[in-house]
């Protein structure tokens, strides 16, 4: 046992520990000669880069001087083709080139200061060129002498390519001591191999010591795996490529009635036939054959009991460490009571979705009942305000004032009724209409309804006046008939109940909420309302005003809460009294969510 205790540790480190080793032999040799490989390359590349830069500025002085002589030839008459050429050439390369040397001593600071004083006199000295070609045999001694004695790029050029050699130098020493290095890291590298190697063999030998207490403790496991699995309440059983049962816990024994002599029996040969389904078979080959894997597949079995369970099988394939080849691990679990209940909620949803049809069909009569009855009372209604129109004219100058009076509250309640029956038949509209979803523009919206209602509210009073202010609104999706009522109604109670304000201020804002939709916002400074009687804002002939003080029937807001309850949206209010009104509303931005509230059998176009 003392043996076994230091074996333990050993055994469980020993992989890691000689791959590390082996890394070690390998990998580290390779890196060291690839160092080497890299200080010599660098090395090399270092002595190209200055005899490039050297290269390039002799080309640059002979360049300089080949211009100089082309110009003393053309002061001597001297021009030829040839001549003409050489010019040419040697003035394409020399400042290109000069370019090129600066770049390639971009990291070198003090290359760069000389290069700069080199491309000044280089300048100067191209213009003192130019000169003497433009003159040509008309040149002065003057110029000439200018042209020749105005020359230090010699002497610049010497100091670069002596800087240059410095450097280089520098760099071969460097090459050299990593060289040195190199050679040093190498005999390191054998020895340390070696040792290597060394503490190799005396892993293998401690492994091979350890192999015994390994197998005892592999045995240990496989022991608490099994208790594991018999621990497990759900059936689970391992079948391999011939559908034959390889393993099984207590809970299958239990549930299928078998015991230890059913391994190698095909599965569905037992359990009086539970698993002897085609369809499920063939699934479970084609998670060993294919290496698929079986997800929730619900299957009715007979158990021990005499019962039909519902099972829900999970299936994949796995290797063993004792087989060569994969086994299936299929796990099946008891969702009777689940299946029971799935079932009667079903039943339960179709039972209401019976009752949501029924109240369906309760509306639909309803809104047919106030359809029908609106219209119906339309022709006595005319009938009435015709008669007493009648009756006014034939009684002409005989009526007295009471009669007036009473043939003009006639007249009004005649008119009002009518107003009452026609908003009466847009609310019912509203509910019934099948929906037309389009994109809608509301900022035109908007713009066209202010634009009726200030003509509206100048007819009636021309010295009222009105202050708009609309902020950008944006494309929603909806039926476009519908969202004009909302903002017909909305505006159309701003401008009326501000009417007594000078001047009257209405302001319509957007924000886009966090759910994608919008939320819109429409504020006056009228007379507002108790918020104790918000509840009754949207109801149908609720009004907060008598009709004397502000005419209405009381129908507008609960038919704009209609239109905006089928596109998905919502309306609330804040207001004070005398202190204006503002009214919020929500509308969603995709098609999917503003048709969400239209009735059941309707057809979105």
């Amino acid at each position: 046992m003392p043996n076994s205790a230091v074996l333990l540790p050993f055994s469980r480190w020993r992989m890691p520990v000689l791959g590390l080793l082996v890394a070690l032999i390998v990998i580290g040799p390779f890196l060291i000669i690839r160092a080497a490989t890299l200080e010599a390359e660098e090395a090399t590349a270092d002595v190209v880069h200055t005899r490039e830069v050297e290269t390039l500025i002799h080309w640059v002085a002979a360049d300089a001087r080949s211009l100089e002589g082309a110009a003393v030839a053309r002061s001597r008459g001297i021009d030829t083709p040839i001549l003409t050429r050489r010019i040419e050439e040697s003035r394409d390369r020399v400042m290109p080139n000069l370019d090129l040397v600066v770049e390639l001593t971009r990291d070198n600071p003090a290359q760069q200061v000389r290069l700069g004083a080199l491309r000044s006199a280089l300048e100067q000295r191209l213009e003192r060129i130019d000169a003497v070609l433009r003159a040509g045999p008309a040149a002065t001694n003057r110029q000439i002498d200018d042209m020749i004695m105005l020359n230090t790029i010699q002497q610049q050029v010497q100091e670069i390519i002596e800087a240059e050699e410095t450097l280089l130098a520098e760099r071969q020493n460097a090459a050299a001591r990593a060289s040195q290095q190199a050679t040093l890291a190498s005999w390191t590298a054998m020895i340390v191999q070696l040792l290597l190697l060394l503490g190799t063999g005396y892993f293998a030998v401690r492994q091979q010591s350890g192999r015994v207490e390994a197998e005892r403790q592999a045995s240990q496991a496989s022991g608490r795996a099994a208790a594991v699995l018999d621990s497990v309440r759900e059936p689970i059983v391992l079948i391999d490529a011939e559908q034959r049962v390889v393993m099984h816990n207590a809970a299958f024994s239990e549930l299928y009635a078998v015991d230890e002599q059913v391994r190698g029996r095909k599965l569905a040969d037992i359990g009086d036939g539970a698993w002897n389904d085609a369809d499920t078979l063939r699934r479970l080959h084609d998670v060993l054959a294919r290496g698929r894997e079986l997800w929730d597949y619900r299957l009715t079995q007979p158990t021990v009991d005499g019962a039909e369970r519902t099972m829900l099988l999970n299936a994949r394939r796995m290797p063993l460490p004792d087989r060569d080849d994969a086994v299936a691990l299929i796990t099946a679990s008891d969702i009777t009571a689940q299946t029971i209940s799935e079932r009667q909620i079903r039943e339960l949803n179709r039972q209401l979705e019976g009752k949501v049809e029924q109240v369906s069909d309760v509306n639909r009569e309803l809104e047919a009942f106030s359809y029908s009855v609106s219209h119906d009372l339309r022709a006595p209604l005319r009938h009435i305000a015709g008669f007493a129109d009648k009756l006014g004219r034939h009684l002409g100058d005989q009526a007295d004032d009471k009669t007036r009076h009473y043939l003009g509250v006639i007249g009004s309640s005649a008119k009002r009724m009518s107003a009452l029956i026609d908003d009466l038949l847009v609310y019912s509209r509203l509910g019934r209409n099948a929906m037309r979803l389009q994109s809608v523009d509301l900022q035109s919206m908007v713009a066209d309804t202010r634009a009726m209602l200030d003509s509206n509210a100048h007819a009636e009073n021309p010295q009222h006046r009105i202050e708009w202010s609309v902020a950008p609104l944006p494309i929603v999706v909806g039926d476009e008939n519908m969202l004009r009522q909302v903002w017909l109604n909305l505006l159309g109670n701003a401008v009326k109940y501000s009417s007594g304000v000078e001047p009257a201020r209405i302001q319509v804002e957007c924000k886009r909420l966090d759910e994608g939709g919008y939320e819109f916002l429409i504020r006056d400074n009228g007379a507002g309302f108790d918020m104790q009687y918000a509840g009754k804002l949207f109801g149908v002939f609720q009004r907060l005003h008598s009709a004397t003080e502000f005419p209405g029937t009381g129908v507008g807001l609960a038919s704009v809460r209609r239109v905006l309850g089928r596109h998905g949206g919502r309306i609330w209010a804040e207001s004070a009294v005398g202190q204006g009104a503002t009214f919020h509303f929500t509308l969603p931005a995709s098609a999917h969510d503003a048709g969400v509230s239209s009735k059941p059998g309707k057809i979105l176009t």
